[in-house]
């Protein structure tokens, strides 16, 4: 296969399903394979390397959520969750555990490669962010290239859309960013007013960055318009 082609990791019991999604991605130039038990994944995404993994919830041998947990500290990919299950918990729980978006099945093909596109625009950050090679502020050091962060000489382990709000943000230090430019520019797609899916991982960030979470000082919630990066405050 062409280096760049696309390689998903199609996790779904539903053998029917899996195949008309398979023969979809595929005729729109994604290189697939399937996988029909949570409990095998694992070694699947070792041998294969997926780009990007979807992932269904309900799956013989292990969970979907149990599988995404198990995943994120050698994955830093996107995993898009496939679910038939709706209520806002499922979908909050699934960001948590470091899923990077989520659509509720029946979806529509044409609605799930978009999602696809826009996760794998990995990095893509607009204007300015594109000539700037790695950011530093106090014992945070962030490199766009190699998609690291380090605080304190200690590495940070993030999730794709995790890297890319914090360098969104670090790159606006001092600007307040508002929740319509953040999931255009990282999500890649425009916000609903419903999508809790950033201050999910605005809630992470703060987390894996010792923030505070009760009174954030790194990454500020100013109420009503968005986040502030605080470029001063990671000495």
């Amino acid at each position: 296969m062409a280096d760049t082609v696309k390689k998903i990791l199609l996790v779904e019991d539903d053998r029917q399903l899996s195949d008309l999604v398979t023969d979809f991605l595929t005729s729109e130039g994604y290189h697939v394979k399937q996988e029909f038990r949570g409990d095998t994944v694992a070694k699947r995404v070792e041998l294969f390397s997926p780009d990007l993994i979807i992932l269904d919830i309900m799956l013989p041998g292990k969970d979907g959520f149990a599988v995404c947990r198990d995943l994120r500290p050698t994955f830093f990919g996107p995993i898009l969750m496939l679910t038939a299950k709706g209520t806002d918990f499922d979908q909050v729980l699934g960001l948590e555990i470091g899923a990077d978006d989520y659509v509720i099945k029946p979806v529509e093909p044409r609605v799930l490669l978009a999602r696809i596109t826009a996760l794998l625009r990995r990095g893509e950050l607009p204007n300015q962010s594109q000539e700037i090679g790695e950011i530093s502020y106090g014992h945070l050091q962030i490199n766009r290239a190699s998609r690291k962060v380090t605080l304190k000489d200690e590495n940070v382990d993030l999730t794709s859309q995790e890297f890319d709000l914090l360098w969104l943000l670090a790159i606006k230090a001092g600007e307040v960013q508002n929740r319509d430019y953040i999931y255009k520019a990282v999500v890649g797609r425009e916000y609903d007013g419903l999508d809790r899916s950033v201050d999910v991982r605005i809630s992470r960030l703060r987390k894996k960055l010792f923030d505070d979470t009760e009174t954030p000082f790194r990454i500020k919630t100013i109420w009503g318009q968005g986040y502030l990066f605080v470029p001063d405050a990671w000495n």
